[in-house]
């Protein structure tokens, strides 16, 4: 695992004002250094503050999605270029919320990851089953089709992507797979992204579902599991903190 970046990332979702946000981000920039990377993924309309509040430091940020277009008669969507002007170096494309509430399909996820990367943005790919396809015994063929789509970007990255294993039935429900079911799934996902030509052994898999300070720990200690995508927490700059810390 030397190879790998320990990551936790913060997705605030749609939450967030300019009040709150200061204190928040001032916390965050003010944590001390560990062995790992800290980002958070922050609305569009807060790029500029999260870029105020953390410029210079060890913390980066992003967006929580991008378009796979360049610029054009594309309204309300936001360019990778646009996101680099603002500092971001993060982008999530890809969450469950995004696919399941704006019908994002795997393709679409795949233009998006690329038009990131070809901006010199990371993007985030994010993967995971719903409870339906987990007790069906489908969350690897389910997991395994989302990274067969992103190939070409996991392929050009050379592990500089990042992969965020999140199951649907774990996002904000209060349940978190188990430290084995989530190791389970990330040397899947390890052992799909060598099939697929990717460098695995230099690509950070993070997990996001309802992880908190009190179970982060556990989690991070598994083999192929290097650090989260962290929903609720990572409002709370206590909490964030850590599970930044395990």
């Amino acid at each position: 695992m030397g190879l790998r970046n320990r990551w936790v990332i913060g997705n605030w979702k749609m939450n967030g004002s300019l009040a709150g946000n200061a204190a928040l981000l001032g916390a965050v920039a003010a944590a001390p250094s560990g062995v790992g990377k800290l980002g958070v993924c922050v609305p569009f309309p807060y790029l500029g503050q999260a870029q105020s509040a953390l410029a210079g430091g060890a913390v980066v940020w992003g967006g929580q999605d991008v378009s796979e277009h360049a610029s054009g008669a594309y309204t309300g969507q936001v360019s990778a270029a646009m996101l680099v002007e603002f500092g971001a170096s993060l982008v999530l494309v890809g969450h469950s919320e995004r696919r399941q509430y704006n019908a994002e399909t795997s393709d679409l996820v795949a233009r998006k990851a690329s038009a990131a990367l070809n901006a010199g943005v990371t993007p985030v790919i994010c993967v995971g089953e719903t409870l339906a396809e987990r007790d069906a015994g489908r969350a690897e063929a389910v997991v395994g089709q989302q990274l067969q789509a992103c190939t070409d970007v996991l392929q050009r990255s050379q592990g500089a992507a990042i992969v965020a294993y999140e199951p649907v039935w774990a996002i904000g429900t209060g349940k978190t797979a188990t430290p084995a079911e989530a190791q389970a799934m990330h040397a899947f996902i390890r052992a799909t992204l060598r099939v697929l030509g990717a460098e695995a052994d230099a690509t950070s898999i993070l997990y996001g579902g309802s992880v908190k300070a009190g179970n982060a720990r556990e989690l991070f200690s598994q083999a192929d599991i290097d650090g989260g995508l962290i929903g609720g927490a990572s409002l709370v700059a206590t909490d964030f903190l850590a599970i930044a810390a395990a």
